[in-house]
């Protein structure tokens, strides 16, 4: 195997565990979100699961087709409107999983401090 051969190989399981560790970091800032939001429900954990998994698919196409990444603090009130949407739009991709504007918009203020004391960075 070259080195390039090599490469590929640790930048493939780079990549994997990238996505897995934000999924993983997604899904705990979703139930403190939810925890701490009235109005925001999540009936279980595979809900929790699958809303983690279609929320960091929206956002990875959000952010690959506009540029802008949905995170609160991320663009300012750009980021904001666009976490409070894509946290508001989930529930109509996951079963178990509800949320008024009210609580999208609350959910996204608490969302963006939760993910900013989680360590680690997200980005892909």
């Amino acid at each position: 195997m070259s080195n390039t051969d090599v490469n590929r190989a640790k930048s493939g399981t780079s990549t994997v565990w990238q996505i897995v560790g934000r999924l993983v970091a997604a899904a705990v800032v979703l139930a403190i979100t939810a925890f701490f939001t009235p109005g925001f429900t999540i009936n279980n954990i595979w809900t929790l699961i699958i809303a983690a998994v279609v929320l960091t698919v929206i956002d990875y196409l959000v952010t690959k087709f506009t540029g802008l990444h949905a995170s609160p603090f991320g663009k300012g009130f750009v980021g904001f409107a666009l976490a409070a949407i894509t946290l508001y739009v989930t529930q109509f991709f996951v079963a178990g999983y509800s949320i008024s504007w009210i609580a999208a918009i609350i959910g996204a203020l608490i969302y963006g401090v939760v993910d900013y004391f989680i360590p680690g960075n997200q980005s892909m």
